[in-house]
């Protein structure tokens, strides 16, 4: 799993780019799927959980057809992996 967090100009088009374009480049580099949280204090930031490993999220950030789809979906920036702090069980 991979937690990622983006600035977005428009949620909308964002998840349809992310949903469709997005998802299919996705799929390409191994990805299972994804869930989307709206930022509830930051309109235009959007966290994502990732059903994806480490060696397919470096294949995809490096991608160079990435920039293009993301520029298509209203990136701010460049999405970042949010490091892993701890892990417990229950």
């Amino acid at each position: 799993m991979i937690l990622a967090t983006t600035k977005v100009e428009d949620f909308e088009q964002f998840f349809k780019v992310f949903s469709t374009a997005g998802a299919e480049k996705r799929r390409e580099h191994g990805s299972k799927g994804a869930l989307v949280f709206r930022d509830p204090e930051h309109e235009d930031k959007v966290w994502v959980i990732f059903d994806w490993d480490e060696k397919g999220w470096q294949s995809f950030v490096s991608d160079p057809t990435v920039p293009a789809i993301m520029k298509d979906a209203g990136h701010k920036s460049r999405p970042l992996s949010v490091a892993l702090s701890e892990q417990c069980s229950a």
